[in-house]
């Protein structure tokens, strides 16, 4: 068995492609409309995964926009994508100037929980041992549901 990739419902591709590729770094690999279905799917890749996703086209995540979908609320959503940084402090402090919360901030250096635009949750692992706890992560609260 192999992992090819995971879908998410989008309403807003602009915000989700800002959020996942501007804010977590994620690149686009392809992208296609389909005219009669009334949908865009678009597929994404870590960095690191970016020639593998080219050639095996796994692991991805893909990106599903219908045409007349109006928005989507929590009842479809699922659990959480989760993501390897190498830097948890970093990538937190690069979100926050994009304007994402911090669900659930990098208080141990390890783990941090942020959502996208329609609301799905992203779990950020530290690469490797947790970084030494530092502020304001430290004594930050948790924002919302993460």
């Amino acid at each position: 068995m192999q992992y090819l990739h995971t879908m998410i419902r989008v309403s807003d591709i602009d915000a989700t492609l800002t959020f996942f590729c501007e804010g977590l770094g994620l690149e686009e690999i392809r992208r296609t409309d389909y005219e009669r279905g009334r949908f865009t799917l678009i597929f994404l890749a870590a960095p690191v995964d970016t020639d593998r996703a080219k050639s095996e086209q796994a692991p991805l995540l893909e990106l599903t926009y219908n045409w007349d979908e109006s928005g989507y609320e929590g009842g479809r959503n699922f659990g959480h994508l989760a993501y390897r940084v190498k830097d948890i402090y970093a990538i937190c402090t690069h979100l926050q100037t994009l304007g994402i919360t911090i669900n659930r901030p990098p208080r141990d250096g390890h783990m941090a929980f942020v959502r996208s635009p329609d609301g799905i949750s992203v779990e950020l692992l530290q690469e490797g041992d947790a970084l030494e706890s530092r502020e304001p992560w430290a004594s930050m609260p948790n924002t919302g549901e993460w």
